[in-house]
């Protein structure tokens, strides 16, 4: 009977001792950018590092980014994710970039059945793309952190990714940093090639993003084509939508702030939003 009451009291202990290891992730949205940032050192770059460098290390990474937009819900679950290099005319030097992070088939099966009664697809086909490794290189470069990237089903409207943000909400307790990849400005037709100060208009959709963040005025940003110019910000949804997930994800008593207010080539914004 004392053997039997030591294992129980032994067991709690390890249990007492593995939850308080393991500490509420927040969840990031990080505006990516060029894929030359992987390979540069700017204003944003550093601002990726100084976002991560408070936060405790997470057991795993979960990337939802505006590079994987196909039709379906699929989850990375190979071993060893590829680096995709998914872009042309770049220099030798990022091609040759890689991000050897490993990844993690039991936690892929984990948000398959958190997602349930979804139909998820767990895939061995795609790996990392660079809106999750170019950011993760200059944020975690050792790359000793699982990832996984979680696929955006095109064919949903906004409110899908919201409330699919909202079925993920427990992965931050098992310690996994859930993070948004995309621009909430990103329109290839506004940009301005010549340096110069950011366009007025990208100024102020800014600010309105930045407002209704502050007042989880979350609608708003689930109707953003409702917004004053959302559809000069956002005329393909790819680089909006993981910002959804990621606003999902808070809690009551989280607060919401945010970083790398950066406006490069006059229009596309950096902004980086932190739910913690």
């Amino acid at each position: 009977m004392m053997h039997l009451w030591w294992h129980i009291w032994t067991s709690i202990i390890a249990l007492s001792t593995m939850s308080q290891a393991i500490q509420r992730m927040p969840t990031i949205f990080f505006g990516h950018g060029s894929p030359m940032n992987a390979i540069e050192e700017n204003s944003a770059t550093q601002g990726w590092r100084d976002i991560v460098s408070s936060f405790p290390k997470p057991t795993a990474i979960l990337s939802i980014s505006a590079h994987w937009y196909v039709n379906g819900v699929r989850v990375t679950a190979m071993k060893s994710p590829e680096t995709i290099h998914d872009f042309g005319g770049f220099p030798k030097a990022l091609f040759d970039a890689q991000y050897p992070a490993p990844g993690n088939p039991r936690l892929a099966e984990r948000i398959k059945n958190l997602l349930q009664p979804l139909n998820v697809t767990l895939d061995n086909s795609w790996g990392l793309d660079h809106g999750t490794w170019s950011v993760l290189i200059k944020a975690y470069p050792n790359a000793d952190i699982p990832v996984l990237q979680l696929s955006i089903d095109k064919r949903q409207p906004p409110n899908f990714h919201y409330e699919l943000g909202r079925k993920l909400i427990q992965l931050r307790d098992e310690g996994v940093l859930i993070m948004g990849s995309g621009n909430i400005i990103h329109n290839f037709g506004m940009i301005d090639w010549a340096p110069g100060p950011p366009q007025e208009w990208a100024v102020r959709f800014t600010n309105r993003v930045k407002d209704a963040l502050a007042n989880s005025r979350f609608s708003e940003l689930i109707n953003y084509l409702d917004m004053e110019q959302g559809i000069d910000a956002a005329p393909t949804p790819d680089h909006w939508l993981p910002l959804l997930y990621i606003i999902g994800c808070k809690r009551e008593d989280d607060t919401i702030s945010t970083a790398n207010d950066i406006i490069q080539l006059g229009s596309l914004s950096m902004l980086c939003v932190i739910v913690n």
